[in-house]
């Protein structure tokens, strides 16, 4: 069995009932996930051996978010106990042409606050195939994008894949902060995993003749991302989401795999989303799991897009959708048809 390791936060989320903005609620909904976690939770649901590395409060709290964990078979065992708070953010989930929010209260977490001498790298990635961490976690500040460089430095020395999502977000840094930071950490890497505006806020690097607003992609346009990315890192792939928004309940969803100078399409759907938070890491996570599977290019794309499609489809981070139902959409059966 192949064993991954994800390193990052793990929150609680807050969100009001259904569809009612933050002003309207009466009470909160509380789940648990982070980037990294939610992607491990995707891998341990495909039966894949997924360890997931933070630091979490050692209160009741923290030990909440470590059960949610465990629940889904994700391996807790390198999680370093300390600090005084898990992070939280909220979540109010847009509708036709409202958009979604996020707001967090992050800072002074646990993870945050972290030092390298409380992990061990070399002992967690004993017997791991592969390493995948986010830029959302160097963003965080503290000592995290040196812990970040000692983690991926570790793991090639190892002999670990490793896989980093850009996931560059404006709330935790600047674009130059985060072009400074990843840069010192993209040689490192195997896989890079983008969406449509990572590796312009991040690199500079654009798509040509798209519209992100208008719901319009050009495929070529995304071609010269992902070598313009190749060869400045030396990536071996570079994964990029190709997300039409035509409003926050309806997207069309795709994706693009960039392997050996030849870009793999998958076929493009339609969503009507349910929830759209984590799906991005679920297409992480599906691209690990098809790549760490044997999957050529084609069918690997075609994997992880199916995943990150049903996502959608699901209430909350985690994707909780099996092997056989990805493989059922990515081989062409998208009617949605009840199953008896």
């Amino acid at each position: 069995m192949k064993r991954i390791v994800t390193f990052g936060e793990i929150m609680m989320r807050l969100n009001p009932e259904g569809y009612l903005r933050f002003v309207q609620a009466e009470k909160f909904e509380a789940t648990y996930a982070g980037g990294e976690a939610n992607v491990a939770v995707s891998l341990a649901n495909y039966g894949m051996d997924a360890a997931f590395v933070t630091k979490v409060p050692a209160h009741e709290i923290g030990q909440c978010a470590v059960n949610e964990l465990r629940r889904f078979g994700v391996d807790t065992r390198g999680i370093v106990r300390g600090g005084d708070r898990l992070g939280l953010y909220f979540v109010e989930k847009g509708a036709s042409q409202r958009a979604s929010k996020v707001i967090y209260d992050r800072a002074g977490s646990a993870i945050a606050k972290a030092q390298p001498e409380e992990f061990n790298w070399e002992e967690t990635f004993a017997g791991a195939d592969w390493f995948h961490f986010t830029g959302i976690t160097p963003a965080l500040g503290g000592q995290l994008p040196q812990i970040c460089l000692e983690a991926c430095k570790q793991a090639k020395a190892m002999g670990l894949t490793v896989s980093c999502d850009l996931n560059y977000r404006k709330k935790l840094w600047s674009r130059e902060e985060a072009g400074r930071v990843m840069a010192e950490l993209m040689p490192y890497v195997d896989v890079c995993i983008a969406n449509e505006e990572d590796a312009k806020d991040v690199f500079g690097i654009a798509a040509e003749n798209t519209d992100l607003n208008a719901g319009k992609v050009d495929h070529q346009g995304y071609i010269s991302v992902a070598r313009q990315l190749a060869d400045r890192f030396g990536f071996q792939k570079v994964a990029i989401t190709l997300r039409g928004s035509i409003s926050a309940t309806d997207n069309d969803w795709a994706g693009m795999l960039y392997s050996g100078g030849q870009a793999y399409f998958s076929p493009t759907y339609r969503v009507h989303i349910v929830d759209r938070v984590g799906g991005g890491d679920s297409f992480g996570g599906g691209l690990i799991y098809a790549l760490l599977s044997g999957y050529d290019d084609q069918k690997a794309i075609n994997f992880a897009v199916a995943a990150s499609c049903l996502k959608h489809s699901v209430e909350h981070d985690f994707n909780l959708m099996s092997v056989s139902e990805v493989e059922s959409l990515a081989g062409g059966n998208a009617s949605g048809r009840v199953q008896r």
